[in-house]
């Protein structure tokens, strides 16, 4: 069972990048720690990249703020990126020139991006990994049942081919 404390957030509202390559970034840090969420970022070589290293720097800094002001007991090496999202935004109509006179429409994408850090307890996380670990192993132990080895030999066989003779 994993224990949340309080999450904090921070926001990026009408950034000039479309909600599916900002996503592209966000789905590379979620559920990780923070500290390997920011290295992942710095050496990501997509364009909303530094966006998004300055929103999580911002969503750590409000943890930091938030845990001296009210009094929280907040540990910054234990917190970890409990949601990343890229909302849409409003969208502006633009017009490009066509041949014959004529115009296409075309819409510029903006989007929201919101990251929220939440700390994770070390007692809670250890305990669900030591219990999950033992019967993933006995399930790699099994041995195959008798039908997937019947499959398996009559696979070999070709029933469906033709015998034909030029």
């Amino acid at each position: 069972m994993q224990l949340d404390t309080r999450e904090f957030r921070a926001e990026a509202k009408f950034q000039r990048v479309s909600p599916q390559k900002a996503r592209l970034v966000l789905e590379l840090i979620k559920g990780r720690r923070v500290e390997d969420a920011i290295n992942t970022v710095m050496f990501t070589k997509k364009g909303v990249a530094p966006l998004v290293e300055k929103v999580l720097r911002s969503a750590v800094q409000n943890a930091n703020y938030l845990s001296d002001e009210q009094g929280l007991d907040v540990d910054v090496d234990n917190l970890y990126v409990k949601t990343a999202l890229a909302n849409d935004g409003p969208r502006m109509k633009r017009i490009r020139p066509a041949p014959m006179g004529r115009a296409y429409r075309y819409q510029r994408r903006l989007s929201h991006i919101v990251i929220a850090v939440a700390e994770r307890k070390a007692a809670g996380l250890a305990e669900t990994v030591g219990d999950e670990a033992a019967p993933a192993k006995k399930r790699l132990v099994r041995p195959a049942s008798k039908k997937a080895a019947a499959k398996g030999a009559a696979k070999g066989k070709n029933w469906n081919r033709k015998a034909t003779s030029r």
